[in-house]
């Protein structure tokens, strides 16, 4: 979009400068004709006539310097226009530059999150391991608790009747 911006606004300015070369060169052609005129109105036997002739020129050099001044401010006018569609397509790149930067800021924080929840998860499974190891440890430490009171309590029973037969 920028490089044909760019050509047509060159395209333009050529074309402007071709307008201003042709609006000077009929410039040039009615101070001619002017000065032609001037030194056909020298002449007394067609004084009427050049006139005239004189008003026609100058109606049409004039008629013709007013239509290629309208040419170029048309011109100048898309110039600027491009030149603002130019500056909005700019803005539009810094936009579209900062929203990327924006994107990729907030694509590395969804990763470092992504990552500190596998993390999170891999801890919790740890940590439900070492509970199932450490309740598999209760439960034999129970039963290692069961036996020792059911021998505690079966030697207190033989001392008892030791001492009972003593």
């Amino acid at each position: 979009d920028r490089d044909t911006d760019k050509k047509r606004i060159e395209e333009l300015l050529e074309e402007n400068m071709v307008l201003e070369i042709a609006q000077k060169q009929s410039m040039n052609e009615s101070a001619h004709l002017g000065w032609e005129l001037e030194q056909l109105s020298k002449s007394t036997d067609l004084a009427d006539t050049r006139k005239s002739f004189v008003f026609e020129l100058n109606e049409c050099a004039s008629s013709r310097i007013l239509k290629l001044e309208k040419d170029n401010q048309s011109l100048q006018n898309t110039i600027q226009e491009l030149r603002d569609a130019s500056l909005t397509s700019k803005e539009s790149s810094l936009k579209f530059v900062e929203l990327e930067k924006e994107n990729q800021q907030l694509s590395k924080k969804i990763e470092k999150l992504q990552n500190q929840i596998e993390k999170e998860k891999q801890s919790n499974q740890d940590l439900e391991t070492l509970s199932e190891e450490l309740i598999k440890d209760k439960e034999q430490l129970q039963v290692v608790m069961e036996t020792l009171k059911a021998d505690k309590d079966r030697q207190i029973k033989d001392l008892k009747q030791e001492n009972d037969h003593l």
